[in-house]
């Protein structure tokens, strides 16, 4: 007669005790908290990349619209209501007046009267704002150029005929004269990035004669 033979069951060889268990999958948590944040991280990082891209294209844009108008600019003038003459430029701390041949819709088109003006968002921040008024018509265009800035304005290089050196100003007030270039400041907490841009053809009244538009062609026009 055979004799059986009982077989101690020890638990801790059969498996994982409830506290290894409890331990995996707390571990395991922490791994796809980490991979899920990660993931996230990533995901933000290319979305804020892409955003600073277009940020920075449209930027891009926007001086080379404002670069391409100002050198663009024709020194017209018009007769005011005193007999006199007046060239169209106008020249403010947020506000700049000038017709230029160059459209930010149409390209080399004709004369276009372009209006830079600064104005509120709704953020509180300050928004650039270039419109177009086609010379002897009705109707207007306006695009954003600038937004999302603590302070945008423009300055005026002013030179007396008695000085040797100029000054930026603030205000346009030469009838007579379009100043040498104008500086567009865009400013941001301790960051300011100022642009300065010249004006190729430039015109004085005090050199003009009578009957004159005012305009004189710039280097290497005929």
């Amino acid at each position: 007669m055979k004799s059986k033979r009982l077989k101690v069951f020890n638990i801790d060889e059969a498996g994982f005790t409830l506290l290894e268990l409890i331990i995996s999958i707390a571990l395991i948590g922490i791994i796809v908290l980490i991979i899920a944040g990660a993931m996230r991280l990533g995901f933000r990082s290319v979305d804020s990349g892409e955003k600073k891209i277009e940020s920075l294209e449209r930027m891009r844009a926007s001086l080379n619209i404002i670069d391409s108008q100002i050198q663009s600019e024709i020194p017209l003038t018009y007769d005011d209501d005193e007999g006199g003459r007046k060239y169209y430029f106008k020249g403010e701390r947020e506000f700049m007046q000038f017709p230029t041949n160059y459209s930010i819709w149409g390209g080399e088109i004709g004369y276009v009267t372009a209006t830079y003006k600064v104005e509120y968002g709704d953020n509180g921040k300050q928004v650039l704002y270039a419109s177009e008024n086609i010379v002897g018509m009705e109707g207007k265009r306006d695009a954003k150029l600038f937004d999302a800035y603590e302070m945008i304005y423009f300055e005026y290089f002013f030179k007396d005929p008695t000085e040797e050196e100029g000054k930026w100003v603030d205000q346009w007030t030469d009838d007579v004269n379009i100043p040498e270039k104008i500086k567009l400041h865009l400013v941001e907490g301790t960051r300011d990035l100022s642009i300065i841009i010249p004006f190729r053809a430039r015109g004085s009244l005090t050199q003009m004669p009578s009957g004159s538009t005012g305009f004189r062609p710039s280097m290497g026009e005929e």
